[in-house]
């Protein structure tokens, strides 16, 4: 009898991760990695990430994946809750003046926002912070993902993890110390029910010379550190 992914390569084993064809990057982390399917972010696709407050380590946790892809497109931040710290930018090896801050009066903007940045792949990356959204607007948003070639992540409240989500990949994430405890929610494979715990803080002198626990770079920028809400250069 044929296995699954001979049937069709989007088929799996439930007691399998699934191994199709999908496009990702490396995340930077090797315990994460060996937890993904086909071990890393996928591309053209939504990924969601569950926090218990904006600043648990989410950007650090990502800025790996977005630097080692070969890419001088924009890294496009819409309706991030702070405004983000150049310093700590230049630190991870992404260059201030890729940033797209974009900083929409409505929520609504930012889904229209976020929709267009997908369709036009005018960015190699994209963070959607959204407290507040409706399954079918994400449903929309991971439909205009797969036409695309962007690393794609939305920012949600832990409390959305009771909601259904057509997101393939959803992380709960919590802060710890030294580092990132990393639940999986949802994956095309297995479940997992064992935490992942990543040291962030284990650089020597690189995290302690930028980062306080989960800031300056997630939660407690200055306003010094920014120049504007446009692609050059801003936070």
């Amino acid at each position: 009898m044929p296995t699954p992914e001979h049937i069709h390569p989007a088929l799996w084993r439930a007691t399998q991760l699934a191994r199709a064809s999908a496009r990702v990057v490396p995340t930077g982390h090797s315990e994460l990695s060996a937890q993904l399917p086909e071990g890393g972010w996928p591309i053209g696709c939504l990924t969601e990430l569950l926090l218990p407050h904006p600043g648990s380590g989410e950007v650090r946790l990502l800025a790996a994946a977005i630097a080692e892809r070969d890419d001088a497109r924009a890294i496009a931040l819409v309706q991030p809750p702070f405004t983000p710290h150049i310093a700590a930018w230049r630190q991870c090896r992404l260059a201030p003046e890729r940033l797209l801050w974009v900083a929409p009066p409505r929520p609504g903007d930012a889904l229209w926002a976020a929709e267009q940045i997908l369709k036009h792949a005018s960015c190699t990356a994209l963070l959607c912070w959204l407290p507040q959204v409706r399954p079918e607007s994400l449903r929309r948003l991971h439909l205009a993902a797969q036409a695309s070639d962007t690393l794609f992540f939305v920012l949600r409240p832990a409390q959305a993890a009771h909601h259904a989500s057509p997101a393939p990949l959803r992380l709960a994430l919590a802060p710890a110390p030294n580092g990132l405890s990393i639940q999986i929610l949802k994956r095309r494979g297995p479940v997992c029910d064992t935490p992942i715990f990543l040291p962030l803080d284990g650089t020597p002198n690189r995290a302690a010379q930028v980062f306080t626990p989960h800031a300056p770079l997630d939660r407690h920028p200055s306003p010094s550190s920014v120049s504007g809400q446009c692609a050059s250069p801003v936070a």
